[in-house]
């Protein structure tokens, strides 16, 4: 589950999970290396890790040390450039070809199959 808080550092993306492991509910700022919180309860979670993010950046401000980018308000070209070894792509072009679509449509089929969704091409 993704959250955003209305503090210092809100563009950061939030994503917080209950552990078994850990028996309670752990939040983490992706962006920000090392960067987590935990609460008996996802909202407390949150709330800790919005301390612990305005924390981290003081810090880093404070040292001189680079704030670290967030994702938020990044535009998504929607193009990804993958090198495949020769092999694979070889592999992916007879495939797509059999189905009658680009390489590209395919590959878009294959992570949508993986991620557990329907993609409209081929399904």
């Amino acid at each position: 589950m993704r959250k955003k808080g209305d503090v210092l550092g809100s563009a950061y993306v939030r994503k917080v999970f209950y552990s078994r492991e850990d028996k309670c509910w752990v939040a983490v700022a992706p962006e920000i290396s090392g960067c987590a919180a935990h609460g008996q309860t996802d909202t407390e979670a949150l709330q800790e890790l919005d301390e612990a993010i305005r924390a981290h950046l003081a810090v880093r401000q404070k040292m001189g040390f680079a704030i670290p980018k967030h994702a938020a308000g990044q535009e998504n070209a929607g193009r990804v450039l993958l090198r495949l070894p020769k092999t694979l792509q070889q592999n992916l072009r007879e495939e797509a070809a059999e189905e009658g679509v680009s390489i590209n449509q395919y590959a878009v089929y294959l992570i949508s199959l993986a991620r557990g969704q329907r993609h409209p091409v081929l399904a």
